[in-house]
């Protein structure tokens, strides 16, 4: 085993939110460290039903902010409209752009384009340690640093870092193992996700279509192609995944309508169970949880990795900050201020997205009455549509210098 290596922050997790956050430190002067259990695959090419990400306008600018949003920009199909509808019932809304004054609303980006912009930045910076593949084999908490050893290249590598960040995902076993508690529900829904391309695509709009099992989301791909997300109750999706090309396109023609023409060349299907998962304290001693880590929401109006790229904009401004002022940046001090920086943003998009998962999946008359009454209520008030569509743009609240586009490090 090697000399121990000293940091400030350590990463575990080089996903798409781990990765953010190391890129955005990458402008500091805070000696980074990043882990990650799997291979990068840069080389990777693009794919018919390739797995893509919905960003907000607000991820937009965080990644403007991180000078990663060029490299992105390339490949991102932009959502200039979403048409909201509840199938079987009268209601329906529209969100578009042109009213937020912005150019989308968001974009459906393929997360190989995302990842590999990401990474390139990180390698163009140089000041990141990144340790890919490795294993973390033991962590320990002492009152100044957090100990750890990484199984990495053959050998076991000892790091000490003053503030640890989990992004290890939902399952996270960094939140597990320090034994910070989280409130878990199953939804009983898992998603169906594939690509498919339509008779008639229609650049630059988006569905979001309730049925009475769960969100039907339409994502606009780039090349007329569009990215399904079926939400299906768990006995139904083994169903669902089983049946032919031609089948299951008949099925999902008939929930979802003729909108966009007849539904053809339907790719690859994956599917994922849907639960919700929320951290009751998303910091302890000298650890700080971010993304699927912190929190894991339901699909509907595709927050959740929205929500984890705020978690990167206000965790990195604060270590930005800690890092000038000459701190700690695993200080209880830095951890409380992040954690009540984004308690209300986290707990609202929870809120909101169970509300609407568990609110169109009723059959009860009064709630279905409810609900139609209020998307007509926001298709037909003007004075509704711009807090709606900035809250799941990403734009409520206080901003954080990424969030509005600056860059972390202000220039002299």
């Amino acid at each position: 085993m090697g000399p121990e290596t000293e940091l400030d922050v350590l990463i575990v997790g080089g996903g798409l939110v781990g990765a953010s956050l190391a890129c955005a430190l990458g402008e500091t002067r805070l000696r980074v460290g990043l882990v990650e259990a799997v291979a990068l695959r840069s080389e990777s090419q693009p794919s018919y039903d390739e797995r893509v990400i919905a960003l907000s306008w607000g991820s937009r600018l965080i990644l403007a902010g991180m000078g990663v949003w060029p490299a992105v920009a390339r490949e991102a199909e932009p959502i200039r409209e979403i048409h909201i509808s509840d199938r079987g019932h009268f209601g329906f809304a529209r969100l578009d752009c042109e009213a937020q004054g912005t150019e989308a609303l968001g974009y459906v980006v393929p997360a190989r384009v995302l990842g590999r912009a990401l990474y390139e930045r990180l390698a163009v910076q140089g000041r990141i340690e990144l340790s890919c593949p490795a294993r973390l084999a033991e962590l320990q908490v002492v009152p100044d640093a957090v100990e750890a050893r990484i199984d990495f290249a053959g050998e076991t590598r000892a790091l000490r870092a003053r503030l640890l960040v989990a992004a290890d995902g939902g399952q996270s076993s960094i939140r597990e193992r320090e034994g910070l508690a989280a409130w878990q529900w199953e939804y009983g829904q898992t998603a169906v996700i594939a690509t498919l391309t339509p008779e008639r695509p229609r650049a630059g709009l988006a569905f979001e279509r309730f049925t009475d099992s769960g969100p039907l989301a339409m994502l606009p791909m780039t090349e007329g192609r569009y990215s399904v997300v079926w939400t299906a109750r768990d006995a139904e999706a083994p169903e669902l995944l089983a049946l032919g090309e031609g089948a299951f396109l008949a099925r999902l023609q008939e929930r979802f309508g003729y909108r966009l023409g007849r539904l053809g060349r339907l790719g690859q299907r994956a599917q994922y169970p849907l639960r919700l998962l929320q951290a009751k304290h998303p910091v302890g001693d000298r650890l700080a949880l971010i993304g699927n880590a912190a929190h894991s929401l339901h699909p509907v109006a595709g927050q959740g990795f929205n929500l984890g790229l705020r978690d990167v904009a206000e965790l990195a401004e604060i270590l930005a900050e800690v890092s000038v002022s000459g701190g700690d940046p695993g200080s209880a001090e830095a951890l409380q201020r992040f954690a009540d920086a984004r308690r209300w943003d986290q707990r609202t998009s929870a809120l909101i997205t169970d509300g609407l998962a568990r609110l169109f999946a009723s059959p009860l008359f009064p709630l279905a009455a409810l609900r139609n009454t209020g998307l007509l209520a926001l298709d037909l008030l003007p004075g509704l549509k711009p807090g709606v569509a900035r809250q799941f743009m990403g734009m409520r609240g206080r901003l954080p210098r990424l969030s509005r586009g600056l860059p972390l490090v202000r220039q002299r």
